[in-house]
């Protein structure tokens, strides 16, 4: 079995000691869908929404969620991040918006959950921000796309 880095000799949680490890360039990608009623997706895309521009709030909330991951999920190591995007796509087709993420860094550790922190994010914005018009809106396949970089080096997902 693989002896696992978060856990110490006593088998209590504590955070990897990364202090030996050697800068490299790392990168992640991820994404996430919500889906929602068409007219819905209608007001987002018209612009005509009452709460103002969805796509340019979730954006900002992912760019900012990306950067406080390590406030969210106990054992991240806090980054100093040199790239975060978001981008947002309305899939009319599937009634649905697509969000993608990108972080990087030149640093000791990955960056997948920023990048995933990032999608999330964004995606509860748009719930947030739409809730008032459909509740049941749904929040799905949030998962890593792509990262590279460090020990594990360079994983790609596959549908």
């Amino acid at each position: 079995m693989t002896e696992f880095s978060h856990i110490n000799a006593n088998g209590e949680a504590n955070m990897v000691d990364v202090s030996a490890k050697l800068d490299s360039v790392r990168e992640a990608r991820a994404e996430a869908y919500i889906r929602m009623a068409p007219e819905t997706l209608q007001l987002i895309i018209s612009g005509q929404h009452h709460k103002g521009d969805v796509f340019a709030t979730a954006r900002i909330a992912g760019i900012q969620a990306a950067k406080k991951t390590w406030d969210l999920i106990p054992l991240c190591h806090p980054l100093l991040l040199s790239k975060v995007e978001v981008h947002l796509q309305a899939i009319e087709a599937e009634s649905c918006v697509r969000i993608e993420s990108v972080c990087k860094l030149a640093g000791k550790t990955g960056v997948e959950m920023e990048a995933l922190t990032a999608a999330s994010v964004a995606a509860l914005t748009i719930y947030d921000m739409c809730k008032a018009v459909q509740k049941d809106m749904v929040i799905e396949q949030v998962r890593l796309l792509e990262k590279t970089g460090g020990k594990s080096g360079h994983f790609k997902a596959t549908r």
